[in-house]
């Protein structure tokens, strides 16, 4: 007895110089105090929180919890978002318990199925997952077809299958031409509220609050962590919504056309490249954008750029830059399960983004140097040869008022015929296509500026 009191004190003794931290340790005897993740499922689901919830489920397994608890409270979202965090759920090494408190609907139905408990709040629902496709701006849903409805329906009662929970019962909840007798007839989709839950084995018990949830699992007195976003899973979040991606692809195009016809490098391609880089950064943090879809897109600005530069007229490789730039953004729109009627959608985004960056390209380089406010934000440098700068040499002023044709199309450099000479020159911004009519507006230096001729000028002529 008494050689055990002196092998306890050196025990203590020898942790203090090694800098063990005893009040970790539980003495012999006493039992540790169980730990339980808290974390809420609330709002719209999107893919930026399925990077959150699995974050907590490895916080939680390598911190040896007891179990993490995911409060929820949604009337669903994306289908793909919820089938993420879902397969996180059936492969988590931790308990998982699903606290429906006070909603569980359509996409929140899926990841409550697939915890290993779900506990009810009194009020609270589950159910009404039938997947739809969101219509026009300030218009209902529109129903999805028959493939879409069959792969979410399995998802549901693969789900609950797992849990041994009543599979057809998970189906109701999908397809409306589930029926089950005395539960719900056919043309309607099931809801369960707390009591009908229970009396069908969807869920295992109810609890008013988290406290009382913790009793029920044995786990009164427990420490609880309650988990948050994140700044950057906050940042994700914002970054993968449709209208903010939207908004991303569409001022990253707009730079990127800008910065191709401008000299140099500057603001508009930096400000492109970096809206583009938030948009795959975003994307690729919730596991829809990969190397394939960067890869495309690189290649279809390359190939435009090709187009632009040095291929004259518009052909094979414009339309295929087109096609891999469409190709590449709507790819990093979709996720897992994504049916054609999915992809179409976000298809229909990406080309609504790139007209939208088109026209306004269109609109600053014709309309902005014109008005009042575009000429303030427009450095002017020229020195013009009609108003005493004489820095061009004398057998380039003589074209100056001088009218011609183009022989190659100006981009905005190329060949023009003036007088029967074929001379070098530079539009003033716009295209220009072979053979159409110009006029010399000034001489810079070693440019010769040209702008399309106007029909009055030429009758004039």
């Amino acid at each position: 007895m008494q050689l055990s009191k002196w092998a306890g004190a050196l025990i203590i003794v020898a942790s203090g110089f090694l800098g063990i931290d005893n009040s970790a340790t539980p003495l012999v005897g006493q039992t540790p105090t169980p730990i339980v993740y808290l974390a809420p499922i609330e709002g719209m689901i999107d893919l930026g929180i399925a990077p959150f919830v699995q974050r907590v489920i490895n916080e939680a397994t390598s911190e040896g919890a007891a179990a993490v608890i995911l409060e929820i409270n949604t009337f669903g979202g994306r289908v793909d978002g919820a089938v993420i965090i879902r397969d996180a759920l059936l492969t988590a090494r931790v308990k998982t318990v699903a606290f429906v408190n006070k909603r569980a609907i359509s996409a929140g139905a899926l990841i409550a199925l697939a915890a290993e408990t779900i506990a009810m709040s009194d009020g609270a629902t589950i159910g009404a997952a039938a997947p739809v496709q969101i219509g026009q701006p300030g218009g209902p849903a529109q129903p999805v077809e028959e493939k879409t409805v069959s792969y979410v329906r399995k998802e549901f009662r693969a789900t609950a299958e797992s849990r041994k929970r009543p599979p057809l019962i998970a189906e109701a909840m999908v397809d409306a031409d589930v029926a089950i007798p005395d539960i719900i007839e056919k043309g309607k989709l099931l809801t369960l509220t707390t009591e009908e839950a229970l009396k069908h084995k969807m869920a295992d018990f109810r609890a008013q609050n988290v406290e009382e949830l913790l009793e029920r699992l044995n786990l009164k007195g427990a420490e609880i962590r309650r988990a948050s976003e994140t700044w950057a899973e906050t940042l994700v979040r914002f970054l993968t919504h449709p209208v903010v991606g939207s908004l991303l692809i569409t001022v990253g195009i707009l730079g990127i056309i800008i910065e191709l016809r401008s000299p140099g490098f500057g603001v508009p391609g930096a400000l492109g490249i970096a809206f583009l880089a938030l948009f795959f950064w975003g994307h690729w943090l919730v596991q829809l954008a990969g190397w394939e879809e960067l890869l495309l897109v690189a290649i279809g600005l390359f190939l435009l750029a090709l187009e632009i530069f040095v291929i004259p007229g518009f052909g094979i490789a414009g339309i295929l830059g087109i096609g891999a730039l469409l190709g590449g953004l709507s790819m990093s729109l979709v996720g897992a399960g994504a049916t054609w009627n999915v992809i179409l959608t976000a298809a229909g985004r990406v080309v609504f983004s790139l007209l939208f960056a088109l026209i306004t390209s269109l609109f600053f380089f014709r309309f902005l140097p014109r008005m009042p406010f575009g000429r303030k934000l427009i450095l002017d440098t020229e020195l013009p040869a009609d108003t005493g700068y004489a820095s061009a040499p004398e057998s380039d002023r003589q074209w100056l008022h001088k009218s011609g044709k183009t022989i190659s199309a100006l981009r905005p450099a190329g060949i023009a015929e003036i007088n029967g000479e074929r001379i070098d020159v530079v539009s003033d911004g716009e295209f220009i296509n072979p053979g159409e009519n110009i006029v010399v507006t000034r001489v810079d230096g070693n440019r010769i500026v040209v702008r399309r001729q106007r029909t009055t000028e030429r009758r004039q002529t």
